[in-house]
């Protein structure tokens, strides 16, 4: 019997490759798990369907109760067969041989399929989440407050790390990655950083870091996590747009493979389960062991007690088809491929992966994330975008007035007749556009973030806002990385881009109050507004 057959004894999912994986080694790559029966198997969806064929009366949450006569509005927004799926979580998980609700002697379906995933992407243990990697990223910070108050940190982390710092009264000392200003994207940071900042601040209890970033770069996890664990604190990477590494040999390696102790995995992304549906990997290791219990508590902590049994099954559907089907991994691959090139054969638009790897952060680039340069093309990234949307219905991940970001899912090819002709009809300005600073500057400390966001606030003009200290995170979005933290002083750049990202035709900005940023929050008590203290 394979190792994840019977090695979860419980309702964890422990060393699920330990019995096929020498200790202290890397675990089995997913391209040796294509021809593995059991992977072939999606254990929680195939039981959620057993359940679905039986003639119920449904005397149960939810309301509808599966039926499209009950809801018939819903049935038609997530199709009726969804409907019937979507069973309460005591009940999904039912042992159909004896029809009890617990049975503390076998293996439950969402434990076999937990396992797998694990298996698939290297992890000595993976959680299926329901909230997004912004939940994984709440759940990573609190695990850093179980280690200790302060941590090293990538500045340009997701929102939702900010607010897991602001909610478990974290203090973070920032790396600051790579920034490539006419892009508008930034990247990661590398292993001398990582160095530097463990030693000027020897009382950090981890380091969390972003991998790939935004625009592909991927970090040296690998060299990143020895920094770390010769320091003995773990590495946490938000994998968030990484999902599908790690899973063909035409992707880079993923970040537990590379010896993060924990990561956070946006599954959805870049692997296609359903939306707001993520995983928690744990590493192997010293360190990864040390924190399994305190994470494995956390988990249930911020789980709802209702997830979704649909989202739930969506990732146990997406590792069956990731790991048995690499050719279609491949096929995403190369159209990927193919609209590179053309980029890169073109005159007008260049392929920016060049600038992406340009740095000492950069060890890879994501294949699958295309940034395409319009400097010299006759028209912004963001008219761009605007116009392949109207006028083609082709919408692209992100735009920045220099740049096109696609994102090509992990199984899902390009249609590369259909995009190229889109771009080439797009058209061109007798003079260069405009295209305004993209990133604005890193805004001066003034206070501590929880301090200043639960301290009184009030609200001011934008003109009035400079030079005020911030009571929001305000992120331009995508990608919500906070270009002003709670605490920080708001200059008068940041203010500018904030706005003018608003008023741009797809604009954004997580955490604002005031959508057309005409206002902003800032800290009422301007005596308290004085530089933190440090030692």
């Amino acid at each position: 019997m394979r190792a994840h057959d019977d090695m979860v004894t419980g309702p964890t999912n422990s060393a699920a490759t330990s019995a096929t994986t020498p200790a202290g080694t890397a675990p089995l790559t997913a391209a040796t798990l294509a021809d593995d029966p059991c992977h072939h198997a999606a254990p929680y969806a195939d039981a959620l369907r057993s359940l679905a064929e039986q003639d119920w009366l449904r005397l149960h949450v939810p309301a509808h109760q599966g039926s499209r006569e009950h809801a018939p509005g819903l049935a038609n927004v997530v199709g009726e067969e969804a409907l019937g799926i979507d069973f309460p979580m005591l009940f999904s998980g039912v042992d159909q041989e004896n029809w009890r609700m617990i049975d503390h002697t076998r293996i439950r379906p969402i434990d076999r399929a937990q396992a797998l995933a694990a298996e698939a992407w290297g992890a000595s243990r993976t959680w299926f989440t329901t909230n997004g990697a912004s939940g994984g990223n709440h759940i990573a910070t609190t695990v850093v407050r179980g280690l200790g108050r302060e941590f090293v940190c990538q500045r340009s982390v997701h929102s939702s790390v900010i607010d897991g710092i602001t909610h478990a009264d974290l203090r973070p000392h920032f790396l600051h990655p790579r920034v490539d200003a006419g892009l508008g994207s930034s990247h990661g940071v590398t292993p001398a950083q990582v160095e530097y900042a463990l030693s000027e601040h020897p009382s950090s209890s981890a380091v969390y870091l972003v991998s790939p970033s935004y625009f592909g770069a991927v970090a040296d996890i690998a060299a990143i996590a020895e920094v770390a664990h010769r320091h003995d604190v773990p590495l946490i990477v938000d994998e968030a747009w990484g999902s599908h590494l790690g899973l063909h040999p035409g992707l880079p390696v993923n970040a537990v493979r590379c010896g993060a102790d924990l990561v956070i995995s946006s599954t959805h992304k870049g692997a296609g389960s359903l939306t707001q549906s993520a995983m928690v990997q744990l590493g192997h290791g010293r360190l990864a062991e040390r924190i399994e219990p305190l994470v494995d508590r956390v988990v249930r902590s911020y789980q709802s007690t209702s997830c979704s049994s649909l989202l739930l099954a969506s990732l146990d559907e997406v590792r069956r088809h990731l790991v048995t089907h690499p050719e279609a991994i491949g096929e995403a691959l190369s159209t990927a491929a193919d609209v590179r090139a053309r980029v890169r054969a073109d005159a007008r638009f260049r392929d920016a992966t060049p600038d992406i790897l340009a740095g000492r952060d950069a060890v890879d680039a994501d294949p699958l994330k295309i940034v395409i340069d319009t400097r010299g093309a006759g028209i912004t990234g963001s008219d761009a975008q605007y116009l392949l949307i109207r006028d083609h219905r082709i919408y692209c991940e992100l735009a920045t007035p220099s740049a096109l970001l696609l994102l090509v899912g992990a199984t899902s090819p390009v249609d590369v007749e259909r995009f190229w002709s889109a771009l080439q009809a797009l058209p061109r300005s007798e003079s260069e556009p405009e295209r305004p600073i993209v990133l604005p500057g890193s805004c001066a400390k003034r206070m501590e973030i929880g301090q200043a966001f639960f301290a009184a606030s009030e609200v001011v003009s934008a003109a009035e806002a400079v030079g005020q200290v911030s009571a929001d995170a305000l992120a331009a979005y995508p990608p919500g990385i906070p270009n002003v933290l709670p605490g920080e002083e708001l200059s008068e750049e940041a203010v500018t881009f904030l706005r003018m990202t608003a008023e741009a035709p797809s604009g954004y900005v997580r955490g604002a109050q005031d959508s057309r940023m005409e206002t902003f929050r800032v800290v009422a008590d301007r005596s308290r507004q004085r530089p933190p203290h440090t030692a």
